[in-house]
């Protein structure tokens, strides 16, 4: 693994800690980038810092030295005044957080192009957004959670019934279902093993690829440019007329060469020092192919799933998922550059008990290939977050930890701790049996019918978390120390009150 994440690159001299986190609100202010709001210039340069609560981001793009924000991603291209950039924004990690939505309502009255009523507000139809209070209520799940409504029709060959959509917004169809999701960033592509959260742009069920190993990174380069159609058809409202061949090139060409990542802590000043691998540039050179290091190995070692899908002699699977602040674990322990050190290694080593979790415990891992499951796995965070330095999975692999399951988030329960009482419940059944379940997202299942994927979702990458918070796919996790208590309370793992300051000392430095 060590040959794997070796990073060879040139460390450019630095400032000092403090006069990096000085230099931010100076930077910020000369290109207009408080929190929401899009850098004044068409080009944004290498180097230039966005800030967030932990500190601050970069974008570091491999072409022309920057973001052009003269092409086509930030174009509209539909019909409301959307562009890609609406959802997907540098200041935010090229996605989107609830602060900066909440910001750019204030600053428009609710008339960004972002606040739609195709699919930003709760529901499409009986709302008034003829008003601000009007406006402020239709879009309350986008101005607080960060949430996109994704309508999707049940698929014609489902192997279940919807029987009831308890939708508090009035979106209650039980044929086209309303689901709630944070948009995932438009950077870091190069280690997709999935396009969208329930996989619909990497999968035959839509006339898009499965991404495989034989088949990337041309099977990737091609499901982003459908999904550029997709966008733009659906969330941009085109009027029929696609993205051109050349639009969809430079939308693509744009995105996959774009790195983010944490670039300065507030306690610690650039992620860079001291032989640290922080920041976006070293995302460059790590090295990535479609199931490097990944857990199906480890989960069943005796079968490997035919056809080309796994690589063949990768070198197995290491829980060492991380070591980009591996040059900071001796320092003294009073040190804040420590912290963020502890963090990595509990997030590579602390045990994980791994149940109850679909797609693991009732299949394996490999997306459904292998029938017979693992009851219980004493795993670790890298388990399931197993792509080296970027914590995704490096196969498709979608699961239901339970982030959009009921009765986790039940406080009599108490096993999941996590607020989604604002998302509906969708009660669906297998055909022709009374197994049922209710939860908040029906995941794979509304792509391929299948009962059993009912939840299912993958992993987004890791790197950037701080600059576009909420977290989880439907935003119910406000912080990261929600979401490392979701983790304890779900999965039993076991934390001192410093171990959970040191994994998000850890999180927040990705």
């Amino acid at each position: 693994m060590d040959s794997v994440r070796r990073m060879g690159r040139s460390r450019r001299s630095i400032a000092t800690a403090a006069a990096f986190v000085a230099a931010l609100a100076v930077v910020a202010a000369v290109h207009g980038q408080d929190r929401g709001e899009l850098p004044r210039e068409p080009f944004i340069p290498n180097g230039v810092v966005f800030r967030n609560p932990n500190g601050a981001s970069q974008t570091y793009s491999t072409i022309g030295g920057g973001i052009d924000q003269t092409g086509p991603f930030f174009q509209s291209l539909g019909t409301n005044g959307r562009s890609c950039s609406s959802c997907h924004q540098p200041s935010d990690g090229m996605s989107v957080s609830a602060a900066g939505i909440q910001h750019r309502f204030v600053q428009t009255d609710g008339l960004d192009p972002i606040f739609r009523t195709v699919d930003g507000s709760n529901c499409n139809h009986d709302i008034d957004v003829s008003t601000v209070a009007g406006r402020s209520a239709a879009y309350s799940l986008l101005r607080t959670r960060g949430l996109i409504r994704i309508a999707i029709a049940v698929p014609a060959n489902a192997d279940y019934d919807v029987v009831n959509v308890d939708n508090p917004y009035r979106c209650g169809e039980t044929d086209v279902i309303s689901m709630y999701r944070r948009p995932l960033p438009a950077t870091n592509l190069k280690f997709l093993s999935a396009v969208m959260f329930d996989g619909r742009e990497s999968t035959p069920a839509t006339g898009t690829t499965k991404i495989l190993y034989d088949n990337y990174p041309a099977s990737l380069l091609s499901d982003l440019a459908h999904q550029s159609i997709s966008a733009t058809t659906g969330h941009a409202q085109g009027d029929g007329t696609r993205p051109t061949a050349a639009e969809q090139q430079a939308i693509v060409g744009f995105e996959t060469a774009l790195f983010t990542a944490q670039a300065i802590d507030k306690r610690i000043g650039r992620l860079d020092t001291r032989r640290a691998d922080g920041g976006p540039e070293a995302l460059v050179a790590q090295p990535f192919f479609i199931s490097i290091n990944s857990s199906v190995h480890f989960l069943v070692p005796a079968l490997e799933p035919p056809g080309g899908l796994m690589a063949p002699a990768d070198g197995g699977f290491s829980p060492t998922i991380f070591n980009i602040y591996e040059a900071w674990a001796k320092l003294p322990d009073a040190n804040p550059r420590a912290a963020v050190a502890r963090g990595q290694a509990i997030f590579n080593s602390k045990p994980v008990n791994i149940s109850g979790v679909a797609g693991i415990n009732d299949d394996v891992a490999a997306g459904g290939l292998v029938a017979g499951g693992i009851s219980s796995l004493q795993g670790t965070c890298g388990t399931c977050h197993d792509t080296p330095n970027v914590g995704n999975h490096s196969f498709p692999t979608p699961l239901n930890i339970g982030t959009g399951d009921p009765s986790l988030s039940d406080p009599s329960v108490n096993l999941g701790g996590l607020d989604i009482g604002y998302l509906p419940k969708i009660t669906v059944c297998k055909k022709g049996t009374d197994d049922c379940k209710t939860t908040t997202d029906l995941g794979q299942a509304l792509i391929d019918g299948q009962f059993d994927h009912v939840g299912k979702i993958k992993g987004p990458i890791l790197r950037g978390l701080s600059a576009r918070a909420p977290f989880f796919h439907n935003g119910s996790a406000r912080t990261l120390l929600d979401a490392v208590r979701f983790y304890e309370k779900r999965f039993g793992l076991v934390l001192t009150p410093q171990e959970e300051s040191d994994l998000v000392a850890f999180l927040s430095a990705l």
